[in-house]
């Protein structure tokens, strides 16, 4: 059984008024679940908890986001934050807002060091 929470509401909101959504947080939370039931149909999904996927995304960024584009459901990206410079490029390309939603499993600032951070 589902359980509806006050922060789907404010993911939402931040859906519409930026390109990236991240939500991290413990694992086991329900952070992927609550994206999952907020998702608008057609959204991509893909787990970096999958070896293949994770190498895919740390060795060929270029290549994980054409496979993946989105809308997009980033599941654990923690996993390859090599990603988040080539996101940040297709982010200025595109200027649409909700393309990127990402979870994470450890903190913002302990993932992307903060010399690469805009």
């Amino acid at each position: 059984m589902y359980i509806h929470r006050q922060l789907e509401q404010v993911i939402l909101r931040a859906n519409e008024m930026f390109p990236v959504v991240m939500v991290t947080g413990p694992r086991q939370v329900g952070k992927t679940t609550m994206l999952e039931k907020l998702a608008e149909e057609g959204r991509n999904y893909v787990s970096l908890d999958s070896r293949i996927h994770r190498e895919m995304a740390v060795s060929e960024p270029e290549l994980f986001l054409q496979r993946f584009p989105p809308p997009v459901l980033i599941d654990e990206f923690q996993y390859a934050k090599e990603l988040l410079p080539f996101i940040k490029i297709q982010v200025d390309k595109s200027k649409r807002c909700g393309d990127y939603w990402l979870t994470g499993s450890q903190m913002f600032h302990m993932i992307y060091p903060h010399h690469l951070r805009a």
